[in-house]
């Protein structure tokens, strides 16, 4: 059971690395939408904390990394949302 949840773990928080990349690299963020992102952020810290609380090991790692990848590409978001409204001027 704990390897089938790693397993999960590991596709849905990578899935996450292609827009991480190809935002990093374009340096263009104008198809996040930050709605989306903010709640995401904001439901999967919570599935971090239910996580910890049941000492679940694959919740735990996945909302982890999970976080710090949407966390990253909403910093991105910001960075080059910021640049990419000052080219269009």
């Amino acid at each position: 059971m704990l390897i089938v949840g790693l397993l999960a773990a590991t596709l849905t928080t990578t899935a996450f690395l292609p827009q991480m990349i190809k935002t990093w690299q374009t340096k263009s963020a104008n198809d996040v939408s930050y709605a989306m992102l903010i709640t995401f952020i904001i439901g999967v810290f919570l599935w971090l904390i239910y996580g910890i609380l049941r000492q679940d090991i694959a919740v735990i790692l996945a909302n982890a990394f999970t976080l710090l990848f949407n966390l990253a590409i909403l910093y991105l978001k910001i960075k080059y949302g910021k640049t990419s409204q000052r080219k269009r001027l």
